[in-house]
C-alpha cells in the first residue's frame, strides 16, 4: 500500500470515529456523511486517467487558506469552493497528518448537527 492509501485510511477511519458519522458511496465514491450530510469525500479507491487520490473538505476558517497552500488544492468544483469546500490532493505533499485531521474535524463540525457536536465536545 502506497503512502497516499494509508493517509486516505487513517482519514476515513477517523472521520468514523465521530459522533453519529457513517460510510456511504454515492456515484461510485467514498464520503463520510453526518446526519446525512457529506463533510468529507475520499473519492474513489484507485486513480484513473480522470481521477487522481485527493480529499475534499469543507474549511470556513484560516485553515481554508492553509490547505489551499497545499500543491494542486482548489476550491472544489461544481460551486461547492464558494461555500468553503477545498479539494487536496493525496499524493501531493502534504502537511502532517493531525493537520489532515483537523481539517476533517472542522468540516465536520461545519455540517454535523449541534447534538453531535455537543457529543464530539463530550469526548
Amino acid at each position: 500500500m502506497s503512502d497516499w492509501h494509508d493517509v486516505r485510511e487513517e482519514l476515513l477511519a477517523f472521520a468514523l470515529g465521530l459522533p453519529e458519522a457513517h460510510e456511504d458511496h454515492p456515484w461510485g465514491e467514498t464520503v463520510v456523511k453526518v446526519n446525512k450530510k457529506v463533510f468529507v469525500f475520499l473519492g474513489i479507491d484507485e486513480p484513473t486517467d480522470k481521477w487522481q487520490p485527493a480529499f475534499t473538505v469543507k474549511l470556513l476558517s484560516e485553515a481554508r487558506g492553509h490547505a489551499l497552500t497545499v500543491p494542486g488544492a482548489k476550491p472544489s468544483s461544481h460551486g461547492l469552493g464558494k461555500a468553503g469546500w477545498v479539494t487536496v490532493p493525496l499524493m501531493a505533499e502534504l502537511p502532517e497528518t493531525e493537520v489532515l485531521l483537523d481539517w476533517v474535524e472542522e468540516s465536520y463540525r461545519a455540517v454535523a448537527p449541534k447534538r453531535a457536536i455537543k457529543a464530539l465536545d463530550a469526548l
